[in-house]
């Protein structure tokens, strides 16, 4: 009994001693474990601290750059307006350059004038002939550029000027001699197209005369002309509409709608309205009872 008893307690010690032993051995490793982490991270943060340190002094460098860089510039300019230099134009920025550019293209487009060499501009003159051919090419196209002329333009044109007389030169002769001086493939014709065009008209119309005479011949019916544009047209009155727009006419139920001037009486002429008054319906003196009773009593004198 007593050997059961000092085996047990020895049992118990060994027991103790392994469970601190192995409470030891996790304590270690978990701190091991912290210390490797928390040097990890103050690595990391000394090389982030590092890095931010080298950008500042990077955007630094460039701030002092810049700054140094328009000082200069702002000296240059003093300088510059100083003592200016000959035949030179003033400094503009470098976002201003393709701005400036497009603004003078569409100038040149609008005004008829095209940029020459040196920074000068050569007038493009517009000949009444070529302003009469814009016209009547953006005529009914809100997208056309007035560079180009389709077919129905070109026979308008023709009309509205006098081209077309009915005998030498008829709409068909029109149509086929645009078709004759148009691209294979293309719907409408150029400015130079459009004089061969006239051309082809010309000998046609003026046989009596020289070639070049019969062109200026025709130039001259065209210059200055502009699309003709018609009224709005009228409608036709037609028996038939005005039979069922016109109120005498009508009979029955919808007679009683309109009253003698045509007007429409609204609910009194859709609906039967109950009198309710007391009166007749052939009464005309409606109401004057009311009046008389209503009337004050005259003051004696």
């Amino acid at each position: 009994m007593l050997r059961d008893t000092q085996t047990s307690e020895l049992l118990f010690i060994y027991s103790s001693f392994l469970h601190s032993s192995i409470n030891r051995l996790h304590l270690d490793y978990y701190t091991d474990r912290k210390k490797e982490t928390t040097e990890a991270s103050f690595s990391c943060i000394k090389k982030n601290e590092e890095r931010l340190g080298a950008s500042d002094a990077n955007v630094g460098s460039e701030l002092w750059r810049g700054s140094r860089g328009q000082s200069n510039m702002e000296e240059f300019k003093v300088q510059t307006a100083k003592h200016p230099v000959p035949n030179s134009s003033p400094m503009r920025q470098h976002g201003e350059h393709p701005k400036d550019h497009a603004a003078k293209r569409l100038s040149s487009a609008s005004n008829g004038t095209s940029d020459g060499g040196a920074g000068t501009k050569t007038p493009v003159e517009i000949t009444a002939l070529e302003e009469s051919f814009r016209r009547f090419a953006i005529h009914g196209d809100t997208r056309a550029t007035g560079k180009e002329m389709n077919g129905k333009n070109w026979s308008k044109l023709c009309k509205d000027c006098g081209v077309i007389d009915g005998k030498s030169i008829t709409l068909t002769d029109v149509d086929i001699v645009f078709s004759k001086v148009k691209n294979k493939s293309a719907r409408t014709i150029t400015y130079s197209q459009f004089k061969e065009a006239l051309a082809e008209i010309a000998r046609k119309r003026c046989k009596d005369k020289s070639s070049e005479d019969a062109a200026q011949e025709v130039y001259k019916m065209i210059e200055g002309k502009s699309p003709i544009i018609s009224g709005v047209t009228r409608a036709v009155a037609s028996p038939t509409v005005s039979r069922l727009t016109d109120t005498t006419k009508f009979t029955g139920s919808h007679k009683e709608r309109f009253d003698q001037t045509g007007r429409g009486k609204g609910k009194a002429g859709r609906v039967e309205v109950v009198d309710t008054s007391g009166y007749v319906s052939g009464y005309k003196h409606a109401g004057s009872y009311e009046k008389k009773v209503s009337k004050p009593p005259q003051k004696p004198m």
